[in-house]
């Protein structure tokens, strides 16, 4: 990926990491340009928000140690990829990076 590439993409990648709003903003602000970058993290937040709701799930009906657990693990991935948004790097998430891109590889 080049420089300008990551210049351009960086500015929607944050937005989409910044609330489940700015995901769909992000998503639709992309959806003409599809600029690779911003794809990438909104392909990597989507799974992140979907990690952060089966957190909240498990929380609730299932074991609130386990919920919680799900929820630093969201936090942690969050927080890593946030990181390499600034830093101007595609890092896919460990474990489970590799699933989101393949998974939510139609959004742009």
């Amino acid at each position: 990926m080049t420089d300008q590439t990551v210049k351009e993409g960086k500015t929607w990648a944050i937005v989409s990491h910044l609330t489940f709003v700015g995901l769909i903003i992000a998503i639709i602000m992309n959806s003409e340009k599809r600029n690779p970058f911003t794809s990438f993290y909104n392909r990597q937040m989507l799974g992140l928000i979907i990690m952060l709701f089966i957190s909240q799930i498990t929380d609730k009906y299932i074991n609130g140690t386990l919920g919680y657990a799900l929820w630093v693990i969201s936090a942690v991935g969050w927080l890593f990829s946030f990181i390499h948004i600034i830093k101007g790097e595609t890092k896919l998430l460990p474990y489970v990076g590799e699933k989101f891109q393949e998974w939510f590889r139609n959004i742009h």
